[in-house]
């Protein structure tokens, strides 16, 4: 009668641990340790929450150009504000001088959220995955 009483007990305590379903992995680009990336996702559904820009400048004249982990960070950090998982598609160019900066390199992406396995995303101005 204990074990029985035990067996039901345990049975009770993790059915709702085994309901949840699995956590999707974390995606990070490895060269910049964050997860941005210059092409697009197609292994795994998601929504876009929208585009997202950043600009990063030189400190002075002779600082060295903003790189691509700088860069790459920076739309990181915009995108995660969103409550984005992901950031596809970014793009940015050479730092060129301007009124207000020695040096400054624009950039852009596509902040997304990943969905989960059996999810479809919600219609929105910009395509999704493939």
């Amino acid at each position: 009668m204990r074990s029985l009483l035990f067996a039901a007990l345990a049975v009770a305590v993790a059915t709702p641990v085994l309901a949840q379903p699995a956590p999707v992995a974390p995606l990070v680009n490895e060269d910049v340790g964050v997860p941005v990336f210059p092409y697009d996702i197609t292994d795994r559904p998601y929504e876009v929450l929208g585009e997202v820009k950043a600009g990063v400048r030189k400190a002075t004249v002779f600082s060295k150009s903003p790189s691509q982990e700088k860069i790459y960070k920076e739309l990181w950090e915009r995108a995660r504000k969103l409550g984005a998982d992901a950031v596809v598609k970014a793009q940015y160019g050479d730092a060129h001088v301007s009124a207000f900066s020695w040096g400054k390199a624009n950039a852009t992406g596509v902040a997304v959220r990943f969905l989960s396995a059996g999810a479809t995303p919600a219609p929105a101005g910009v395509s999704g995955s493939n």
